[in-house]
């Protein structure tokens, strides 16, 4: 009886360590698998880059795969320590997680996250144009069959793999690979080394410890800095423009961006001013940003690409089309903003068209937006041919005015608002009505014959917090006001839904005179056509707000999300809808070469 329990406690050691051997390489096999994730984020260019990946790569995949080991494979070999049963069981574990690593290769590559709930929702009502041909059946066959060669291999093998007494170096070094990536990834994230951090999100289910998490474990503040991905090559526009101004009419043209302009906000009361300007103009009264922040809102105002697009490295390189064309038009160009702003845009690209003019902020940015129209007017005299100008005023983002300004009565806030609030409302009436007295100096001495277009950059909502104010995708940080004066048009108010990603369209079609159709080089349509998509991409490539007629999908970088009702008061309990997110991905994805 003694003897038959040795026997058992001998082959169950064996198959111990048979199964560690087994899953180490399938941590070898999985790392091979992991090569696909770099086709979509890049390969390294410099030294650091390389051996931070080979250490990171190492340890991240036999962690893993003995994690999957620990969990489904030790608790039946103590249970059931038959050797034939443990070794089909095993290789068809580790077919089920290889191949789950394939299909997660292909979710990465078109979607840009990892399997998730959320993730498998989206990839299976796509499924067909995911997985195609006959290797989606020839693959788990051939990884099976590969898994139980391995396994029966082992088999034969293990006690003379084990007189070599090579494991416990293995698993010291994969040990040291493993904590010295996330030791090196503290001191990448501290230093902002990109070479490092780009691969932060490559692999699945990788948490590389940050100098933030590690500097608050030890009690000193800190911050992390994320780079994402690399992209894929970018064809921007996918057909070469066709533009021929029209003869004997090249207009000027005047954009005036205005951050945190609340589409709520430009009653008669607060901007007189403004508000018979929309009245006497083409009046868009359900219009959106492309996002709630300065460098997303400007982004889809000037390229007219939803913001999955931001940090395409293509676009560092590249500027808008919009203003390439005017460029080659022989338009004279020039942008009036802060360097605050300028810190902030993105990509690097956005405004190198443009003959740069930075106003002082440091008496506050109302006195910038003072001085910069002023630069804007001197700049207009000066010119003798056409000229296309970008203003950017700042007040209302601040909740600035001038020392001294004498603005409107203070009213009664909604009772929804908190008392801080209710300060930050009246305080921001008070910009708005500064700025309404500016846009009446500005406008009313413009030529005729300039087109001119008012815009919000991104909404408002009354915080102190910038970090809140990052992540509100509410509808009052996104919806803004767009008025359009195009010479000799009559008025009209515009109720359908509209958005930043028409207002190149249009400016490409009325006034450059393109024909190309705007899929070219845009996501959005003409201002004047009703859009019939039943969907709105507001936000950056982090987080994201889809905008439905009765309900908005807020997505976080990782999937997660969150379904509201249509005025943000209320988060709904439910599914998302995914082809409506089918939509979302394939946009973000179609000027992509692939």
């Amino acid at each position: 009886m003694e003897r038959k329990k040795q026997l058992v406690r001998d082959q169950v050691s064996r198959l111990v360590n048979w199964g560690h051997w087994f899953a180490f390489f399938n941590g070898l096999l999985a790392m091979l698998v992991g090569v696909r994730y770099l086709a979509t984020v890049g390969f390294p260019d410099n030294l650091i880059g390389w051996g931070y990946l080979a250490i990171s790569t190492l340890g991240h995949f036999t962690f893993l795969a003995f994690i999957v080991y620990l969990v489904l494979l030790f608790p039946v070999t103590l249970i059931l320590p038959y050797s034939r049963i443990l070794r089909g069981y095993a290789a068809i574990v580790a077919t089920i997680g290889i191949c789950a690593l394939l299909y997660d290769t292909v979710i990465y590559g078109e979607y840009g996250m990892h399997l998730s709930p959320f993730a498998f929702d989206l990839a299976f009502a796509d499924l067909n144009s995911l997985l195609q041909g006959a290797s989606v059946f020839i693959t788990p066959l051939v990884v099976f069959v590969i898994e139980l060669i391995l396994a029966n291999g082992l088999w034969k093998r293990i006690d003379r793999i084990q007189r070599r007494n090579v494991g416990n170096k293995l698993v010291a070094a994969i040990g040291i690979c493993f904590v010295s990536s996330h030791l090196v990834h503290i001191w990448a994230d501290a230093a902002d080394v990109t070479a490092v951090t780009r691969f932060d999100d490559a692999y699945p289910i990788s948490y590389p410890a940050t100098a933030k998490t590690f500097m608050e474990n030890h009690g000193i503040d800190g911050s992390s800095s994320v780079v994402e991905p690399f992209q894929k090559r970018l064809n921007y526009p996918q057909n070469p423009l066709q533009c021929r101004l029209p003869q004997n009419r090249h207009p000027n043209v005047l954009i005036v961006a205005i951050d945190s302009f609340r589409a709520d906000q430009d009653d008669m009361q607060t901007m007189p001013f403004f508000h018979q300007f929309a009245a006497q103009n083409m009046n868009f009264t359900e219009h959106y940003s492309g996002g709630n922040q300065f460098n997303s809102g400007m982004f889809s105002l000037l390229y007219g690409l939803q913001g999955s697009y931001m940090d395409s490295d293509d676009l560092d390189y590249t500027s808008p089309l919009l203003t390439q064309t005017f460029k080659q038009e022989h338009y004279a160009m020039a942008m009036f903003s802060v360097q605050s702003n300028l810190e902030t845009a993105k990509p690097d690209a956005i405004f190198k068209d443009f003959e740069m003019h930075i106003a002082d902020e440091s008496l506050g940015s109302a006195m910038a937006d003072i001085r910069n129209i002023d630069s804007f007017n001197q700049w207009r005299r000066q010119q003798s041919g056409q000229w296309f100008a970008l203003l950017n005023l700042r007040a209302p983002e601040d909740y600035d005015t001038p020392v001294g300004f004498l603005g409107v009565q203070t009213v009664k806030s909604d009772k929804t608002l908190k008392p801080a609030q209710k300060v930050l409302f009246n305080q921001y009436r008070q910009s708005l009505n500064f700025i309404d007295q500016q846009l009446k100096q500005l406008i009313e001495a413009l030529p005729k014959d300039t087109v001119i277009v008012v815009a919000g950059v991104n909404g408002k909502v009354f915080t102190s917090s910038s970090d809140e104010a990052r992540h509100d995708l509410s509808p009052t940080n996104v919806k803004v006001p767009l008025v359009i004066h195009w010479p000799d048009t009559p008025s009209a108010e515009v109720n359908y839904r509209s958005s930043h990603y028409g207002i190149v369209p249009t400016l490409m079609t009325q006034v450059l005179g393109c024909t190309n159709a705007p899929t070219d080089y845009s996501a959005g349509r003409h201002l004047l056509q009703p859009d019939d998509s039943t969907w709105l991409y507001v936000g950056d490539n982090r987080v994201f707000a889809i905008y439905q007629q009765h309900e908005i999908t807020v997505i976080d970088r990782h999937g997660k999300y969150r379904i509201y009702n249509a005025d943000y008061s209320k988060r709904l309990r439910k599914k998302m809808s995914a082809p409506e997110l089918l939509d979302v991905m394939r946009e973000g994805r179609r000027l992509y070469n692939h």
